[in-house]
């Protein structure tokens, strides 16, 4: 089912499906509006490190069962780092402890897999493993607004009770038509995304060449390069700007300070002398900022 808003389709999801009995364990670099829905569920929350399903595992093995339900959260693409959750491996964790688990697509649909089908299709993973499966549609969908999708139940106890849903308007036609048309674009022609990762792995080994600090970005088109300083990042990206780079500053809050870093998108459309350019623009600025 679609809403008008991916912040509020996290926070409505989350806040409706969890209560005060229950415990939610999020990745520590989890978006804004997974917080936010845990707020408003009333549930207990747990971040666990980046990544670490290590120590998820060791955190349910303590503390499940003093919780009627878990639902574990976790992103598809993390949109500062441009890194993947290890889907095959949260998965086996959440069915060892009887957890509930929720992949948030915000930034993997429309980009992972050989089709843009997100991270089942990247992974090789049965999306009934999944119970709930959220994304947007303002970001390779071209359109604005939200989903949520998962089994039959679970969609129409949704239909009749999700508070985003039954006391919000529904999409505007015409962000319905631009994001259907998008997913027709992407499942005709699979060459934007075999495109789309060409572009990734050539931005990103340029970069790396360059010195950049890429942090942990790897197979996706989400690429930082990190300036460890907020006023740095500003400049830089003030003077990327003035040469025809468009990239925006990622600033504390948002992120740690000595994780402040500028964030580049790559698209399929992008070409490798644009692409080539851009590197070569960010080391002279980065250099120079030095």
């Amino acid at each position: 089912m679609s809403l008008v808003s991916g912040h509020a389709t996290n926070v409505t999801v989350i806040g409706h499906l969890m209560g005060p009995q229950d415990l939610i364990l999020h990745d520590a670099l989890a978006h804004d509006s997974i917080i936010q829905g845990c707020r408003q569920s009333g549930a207990a929350r747990q971040p666990f490190p980046h990544n670490d399903l290590v120590a998820l595992d060791r955190i349910l093995g303590h503390v499940r069962d003093n919780y009627r339900r878990v639902l574990i959260v976790v992103e598809g693409v993390y949109s500062m780092d441009g890194d993947t959750a290890d889907l095959p491996a949260v998965i086996a964790v959440k069915q060892r402890h009887d957890a509930l688990l929720m992949v948030d697509e915000a930034h993997s649909i429309g980009v992972m897999g050989k089709t843009g089908g997100g991270m089942a299709q990247f992974s090789g993973v049965n999306p009934d493993d999944v119970d709930v499966w959220m994304g947007t549609l303002s970001k390779s969908l071209a359109s604005c607004g939200g989903y949520v999708a998962g089994r039959h139940e679970l969609i129409e106890h949704f239909r009749y009770t999700l508070p985003g849903f039954v006391f919000s308007a529904g999409l505007p036609p015409a962000s319905t038509a631009a994001a259907l048309t998008a997913l027709r674009l992407l499942r005709e022609q699979p060459e934007r995304i075999t495109r789309l990762h060409d572009n990734s792995a050539l931005f990103l080994r340029l970069a790396a060449e360059a010195g950049v600090d890429v942090g942990t970005s790897e197979g996706t088109p989400v690429v930082p390069a990190i300036t460890g300083d907020s006023q740095k990042a500003l400049r830089l990206a003030d003077r990327l700007y003035a040469r025809g780079v468009s990239a925006n500053p990622i600033l504390h809050p948002a992120v740690e300070e000595r994780l402040a870093r500028l964030r580049f998108f790559i698209t399929s459309e992008h070409t490798e002398e644009q692409i080539t350019t851009a590197v070569n623009i960010l080391g002279e600025e980065l250099a120079a900022l030095s």
